[in-house]
């Protein structure tokens, strides 16, 4: 009975000794290895099964519409005098590319100082598929997310302290171009800067995070994904600003103000002039048959 006692006493505790600690731990590792072979790669390979097939329809789709500018793996395209005809695409990412040909700016109908804003040619499904195409061509910035550009989940209070910083932000950096009420103007060399008042939200997270044509590149270093989105929240709230000046004119400021001031004001003052010698005219001539 001793015997058994001292053999039981020794058992467990080797039980509690390091050895046991480490087996149970092995024992735990296995398990956990085991079951994440049995259920992540499976999800892992058709994720990836299905970027790659995204990205061979996107490139199906950028060699029809997109090839004979940027070249077929998107390395650009000069003319026969070395001219850039079409930019090179490798690395502008997949936002450039979701903000070119979703706001139909791409495919471009014809060369031209600036792309102008139309209806967009391809829907979405397939603008994402190119966009991912020209994600595996280099590093860029992604596609926002509703999350990246949205104030949903802010309450009343935030909403309005967001407005607030979004609108000195974009009287800081953006009405240069975009006026400060974001109707938008002139360019030099025939460019212009386009109303941003009804551009949809996404589109201006990815204008400021791309830099398209003649606007800057304004990115999460210089200016972060918060602050991008207090600009945008800042716009969306002009849309709800009534006109308490009159008529807007525009809202091109002092062009269209001092246009309205010549032509109506001085138009007026024109015209009672001529009339003012028009009737002296006929009074002189009445006067003279008169007499």
């Amino acid at each position: 009975m001793r015997l058994l006692n001292r053999s039981a006493g020794r058992l467990s505790r080797h039980r509690r000794g390091p050895v046991a600690g480490v087996v149970l731990l092995l024992l735990g590792l296995v398990l956990t290895g085991g079951l994440y072979a049995a259920f992540s790669p499976a999800s892992s390979a058709d994720q990836a099964q299905s970027q790659e097939q995204t990205v061979a329809e996107g490139r199906k789709l950028f060699l029809v519409g997109c090839a004979f500018c940027h070249g077929t793996n998107g390395e650009g395209v000069t003319d026969v005098d070395g001219n850039l005809y079409g930019p090179s695409l490798v690395g502008v990412g997949a936002a450039a590319v979701d903000f070119q040909m979703g706001t139909g700016r791409m495919p471009l109908a014809r060369p031209g100082q600036q792309a102008p804003e139309k209806k967009a040619v391809y829907d979405q499904d397939e603008i994402d598929a190119i966009a991912a195409y020209v994600a595996s061509l280099g590093p860029g910035p992604a596609i926002p997310t509703e999350a990246d550009y949205s104030t949903e989940g802010l309450s009343e209070e935030e909403r309005q302290a967001a407005i607030v910083r979004g609108g000195q932000i974009f009287l800081t950096n953006c009405t240069a171009c975009h006026n400060f009420t974001g109707s938008g103007g002139a360019m030099p060399r025939g460019g212009y800067a386009p109303a941003v008042i009804n551009t949809d939200p996404k589109h201006i997270y990815e204008a400021m995070l791309t830099g398209p044509q003649s606007m800057d590149v304004f990115s999460n270093g210089n200016i972060t994904p918060e602050m991008k989105r207090d600009v945008i929240a800042y716009i969306q709230s002009m849309r709800e600003e009534p006109g308490h000046g009159g008529f807007g004119l525009g809202s091109l400021g002092p062009v269209s103000e001092g246009l309205f001031a010549w032509v109506l004001g001085l138009g007026t003052l024109v015209g009672f002039a001529v009339w003012i010698a028009a009737h002296t005219t006929r009074s002189s001539k009445k006067k003279e048959t008169a007499a």
